[in-house]
């Protein structure tokens, strides 16, 4: 049985492919994606170094092309300060004073809850928004 080139270039997509399932990898995608234009290269009747020009300028171009688009995008907050994740964030908490270490105990979703002070904030009872959540402690934002 005679294997062609473009054989081979499919078998090395599938390959990259089977990976990228593995271990969830985009960026692999891009490769199989160049690996892919390098067997149709093939089918096209092109030499082997024009192959591997095509599969490296299109799997490298289409890897550079989605890094640069995925950090284009606005980064989401970490999970701490998101409300994407956690659904107490911007929530309206009473403070009736403030220690002098920048904690209280406030009542939020029917228990008390340890509250800290979100950095740079003027410690002043009253209204506070969740600003993030730090395990069990609130950090909070006055309104």
């Amino acid at each position: 049985m005679d294997f062609s080139t473009a054989t081979f270039w499919w078998v090395a997509a599938g390959i990259a492919v089977a990976i990228e399932l593995a271990t969830g990898t985009f960026y692999l995608l891009m490769i199989a994606l160049g690996l892919g234009a390098g067997a149709i290269a093939a089918h096209a009747g092109l030499g082997v170094s024009a192959q591997v020009i095509v599969a490296a300028l299109i799997g490298g171009g289409a890897t550079a092309l989605w890094h640069w688009r995925r950090f284009q995008q606005p980064q989401s907050a970490p999970a701490r300060e998101n409300r994407d994740v956690n659904l107490d964030i911007g929530e309206r908490v009473h403070v009736i004073g403030w220690g002098a270490d920048r904690t209280a105990r406030v009542q939020y979703r029917g228990s008390a809850w340890t509250a800290r002070l979100a950095p740079g904030a003027v410690a002043a009872p009253g209204e506070h928004l969740v600003a993030a959540v730090e395990g069990n402690w609130l950090v909070l934002a006055p309104l």
